[in-house]
Formats: C-alpha cells, sequence, structure tokens
C-alpha cells in the first residue's frame, strides 16, 4: 500500500538516524512556498502536489544516495535550473521529438512537460511525466545520452510510490527493482546493484 508523502519521510529519516546519519544530514530544511511558486513559474507549470509535499519536507539534498541506486533530490531552485538547462540544450528539437510517446517506455531526449527532482552528478535526472496521458505522473529517468526511459516496474508508478517502495526497502532490507540497500563505513546510504 502507498503511503502518504509525510509518512514516508518519517519512516526514511527514521531509518537513516539510526543507520545511515551522513546521508540524514545531507537533506535540507523544508523549502519555503516562495522557492516553490518561483521554480513553477521559472518552468511555467505547477509542480504536482506530492513534489511540492516532499519539497516541504526537504528541499533537495547535498550528493549523497538516497533513491535507489543513486539518485540525491534537487530543491526547488534547483529543479527550475536543471530544467532550463535541459530545454536549453534541446533548442529546436524539442518541438519535432518524433519520439515523444507519452505512453511507451522511451521518450524524447527531454520534454518542456518533464520536471526533474532528483540528480545523480553525471548529468542525468529522475523526472515527473507530466505530459498529458494515463500515465501522467510517472518517473523517468532523462539520460543525458539516451533520453528518456520509464521502467516498467512499479516503483517508478509515481513519487508517492517511490518514497514508500524506499521507506520499505530500507525497513525490511530487501531489494526493489534489482537494488539493495547498503550502508558504507562512513555510515552513508548506497544501493548496490544486484
Amino acid at each position: 500500500m502507498t503511503s502518504p508523502i509525510p509518512e514516508s519521510w518519517t519512516r526514511i529519516e527514521a531509518w537513516l538516524a539510526r543507520h545511515a546519519p551522513r546521508t540524514l544530514a545531507a537533506l535540507h530544511p523544508p523549502a519555503e512556498r516562495s522557492a516553490i511558486a518561483a521554480a513553477e513559474h521559472a518552468i511555467g507549470q505547477p509542480f504536482p502536489e506530492p513534489l511540492v509535499q516532499s519539497l516541504m519536507r526537504h528541499d533537495g539534498m547535498d550528493h549523497y544516495d538516497l533513491l535507489p541506486p543513486f539518485w540525491s533530490l534537487l530543491g526547488a531552485h534547483d529543479i527550475a535550473a536543471a530544467w532550463q538547462l535541459r530545454m536549453d540544450i534541446s533548442g529546436d528539437d524539442l518541438a519535432t521529438a518524433e519520439e515523444d510517446d507519452p505512453e511507451g517506455e522511451y521518450g524524447p531526449w527531454w520534454h518542456a512537460r518533464w520536471i526533474p527532482f532528483a540528480f545523480n552528478g553525471g548529468g542525468d535526472y529522475l523526472v515527473i511525466d507530466q505530459r498529458p496521458s494515463a500515465r501522467r505522473g510517472r518517473i523517468g529517468d532523462a539520460d543525458h545520452e539516451t533520453g528518456g526511459g520509464f521502467a516498467p516496474h512499479p516503483l517508478w508508478g509515481c513519487l508517492p510510490v517511490l518514497l514508500t517502495e524506499t521507506a520499505t526497502a530500507l525497513e525490511t532490507n530487501q531489494p526493489v527493482d534489482g537494488y539493495q540497500p547498503f550502508v558504507s563505513d562512513e555510515d552513508e546510504l548506497t544501493w548496490e546493484i544486484l
């Protein structure tokens, strides 16, 4: 069962406090509503409510692994900056992307209706797909080389599912979609790819 965003965050924070305090310390304080509004204005669309709720808990984090397997959260300002960077790089190609199928497992290199919310430090982003479709809200990987991909595993169904499944994997020490939580000697969360 999918938990509300605040409940998932409570579970994740409690686990991090016990097992990976350095990762917990990397989480930023809550975003100001004005920062969220400014980011929404910058990208020309509202954030989905689960993302707003998550930002109101933590406005991003330093570059530590949190979401499987190697994703760190972006804050409101960084969401807008990442979105604008991808828009600038896409240029005229954005409007003519032939591979844009909002129901498919693959997408264009970038889409204006994707909202980046996590990064891996290598130029890739996790995005919330806001294109109008039956799968609106799903999580995708905007890879800097290959473009958008949407894994069929339920973990990537939406942000509430991603946070719930992350919390459950941490609490049970069970893999999710082939990723096993692991705590390094430095008290940091990382994920092993099985």
